[in-house]
């Protein structure tokens, strides 16, 4: 199989920007985001100072994240082992760029689907060079099988000194630098310089090192970016709120399922019918955020028609999709006054709850963009806001109804809480790559300090432990205290669940 793969020679590039308006050229790239463009970055002080150039693009990796991620396999391997995409198929979930650990891939504006550089392939197959290399002046982009030793690229590698972007991913990326400033490769070794870029300005999201960042990083940077272009967050509120929806969803039925498993499968209202009809509204809930968070909505279906199994994105819809329908026959049986029924659902329903809650550890994990998301911590953390979700919602509930085991169900709430603040103390206190560490300073002392402190740790934990051990201490205490650790329980998950998913996308990788 033929393995084509770049050569660019940073020693040769006198940063004309030739590739990049080629590529736009060639493919109508709209303004505003780029398949291939030059990054500059600047070292030293007046009067001795250096300029280094970096063609940023797609590094076709032989090990790609992108098309593991990729529900729909939109983005494929072509016979020649260039990465490809599929433009019929993308349903523009912006997963594969969370996945790409090279900010390679973007959303076209004008067809709302995953667009990056697929190495011309329409101009490879039919004997051509891509555009790039053609205008290159310098003739700083090589392009070959690296597969063949006689081919320019195979040469180069095998004869020069030459790097790659972020090799501990571990992608085995087929775009080499020969004569590169290795800062310009690592991002967070340089930083925008205050007065903004030359010839722009980044917009106010830019991924960048921030001031916080800066001043962690300290001697880690050693240069300037003076050129590059924007990438912005890519998922965003929903996919926080969607984190919290299924959490309580999830958490109903594992406390409607205890409640099974201690006797209570008699009791209609509280259990056999309230809880999966909530639940059944929050899994909905879930599944409406998640369409409405993809570029292409009307092709939602695509997930469980054109299925890439590999993907946790696919997985997790099977998962969803079992969960509504063992819940659908929980409140069934509900309505029905079939205890026998409930005694038999209990078990598999608590698993799938416990699946719901937690699939979204193993989506996160195949984003290898984005190191602070990789924890394996990430699963414990979610079961436990299950826990805490679920405690929640029946902890309201018996504002309007008589709950049973509503002390217990107090108890494993606060219980919750505790396992929470401990793990995410944990992940706090845990080392990890240099990427991890600028985006928990982030969430923790930057831009989504107020946010998680405030929201996730005072509102989120504090406070309802507080309220719940006051009720617990009690024995007649109104319950409308422990609803109130309730709805502060549920806002603290979210507030957290916001500060962790843009602190993990605030680093720069580009």
């Amino acid at each position: 199989m033929t393995r084509l793969g770049f050569a660019l020679l940073s020693d040769s590039c006198i940063g004309c920007h030739a590739c990049t308006v080629a590529c736009k050229s060639e493919h109508d790239v709209p303004l505003g985001v780029n398949r291939t463009w030059v990054k500059y970055i600047e070292t030293g002080e007046f009067p001795n100072t250096g300029r280094s150039f970096s063609v940023m693009r797609c590094n076709h990796c032989d090990d790609a994240p992108c098309i593991t991620i990729c529900p729909t396999s939109a983005l494929f391997r072509a016979d020649n082992g260039v990465v490809d995409f599929d433009d019929a198929r993308c349903i523009g979930c912006k997963s594969c760029m969370n996945a790409c650990p090279y900010d390679a891939i973007y959303i076209n504006p004008a067809t709302n689907t995953a667009h990056k550089c697929n190495f011309c392939n329409h101009r490879v197959e039919v004997g051509l060079e891509p555009a790039c290399v053609v205008v290159c002046p310098t003739q700083a982009i090589v392009t070959g099988d690296l597969d063949d030793p006689d081919s320019p690229v195979s040469k180069i590698v095998a004869r020069d000194k030459t790097a790659v972007r972020a090799p501990e991913q571990g992608t085995d990326p087929k775009v080499f630098y020969r004569g590169v400033d290795q800062a310009s490769l690592d991002p967070t070794r340089t930083a925008i310089r205050n007065d903004g870029l030359i010839w722009a300005d980044t917009t106010p999201d830019h991924p960048t090192l921030t001031p916080t960042m800066q001043a962690h990083a300290g001697p880690g940077i050693v240069a300037r970016t003076t050129y590059t272009t924007a990438h912005h967050l890519t998922w965003q509120s929903k996919v926080s709120g969607y984190l919290v929806t299924k959490a309580i969803a999830a958490g109903l039925m594992l406390f409607a399922a205890l409640l099974v498993a201690m006797g209570h499968g008699s009791e209609q209202a509280a259990v056999g019918v309230v809880p999966p009809v909530l639940a059944g509204v929050f899994t909905a809930i879930t599944g409406a955020l998640l369409i409405a968070d993809l570029k292409q909505p009307s092709r939602f279906l695509f997930i469980l028609t054109k299925s890439n199994t590999r993907s946790w994105l696919v997985r997790g819809a099977w998962i969803l999709g079992a969960f509504a329908a063992v819940v659908a026959v929980w409140g069934l049986a509900g309505i029905a006054d079939a205890g026998g029924v409930l005694a038999v659902l209990a078990l598999p329903t608590a698993v799938l709850a416990a699946a719901v809650a937690g699939y979204t550890a193993f989506l996160f994990g195949q984003c290898e963009g984005r190191d602070l998301w990789q924890t394996p911590l990430l699963l414990p953390i979610l079961l436990a806001q299950a826990v805490v979700a679920g405690g929640a919602a029946f902890s309201m509930l018996d504002l309007l109804m008589d709950v049973p085991e509503i002390r217990s169900i107090r108890i494993a709430f606060l219980a919750g809480i505790g396992a929470l603040a401990l793990l995410i103390a944990s992940e706090l206190w845990s080392k990890g790559s240099r990427h991890v560490e600028l985006a928990t300073l982030e969430m923790t002392r930057g831009a989504y300090a107020t946010e998680f402190w405030w929201g996730g740790v005072a509102v989120g934990l504090v406070v309802p432990a507080v309220l719940l051990t006051a009720s617990l201490a009690i024995d007649d205490a109104s319950p409308s205290v422990a609803a109130a650790a309730g709805v502060a329980g549920l806002i603290g998950l979210f507030t957290y669940e916001d500060a962790y998913v843009r602190a993990g996308q605030s680093v720069p990788l580009s």
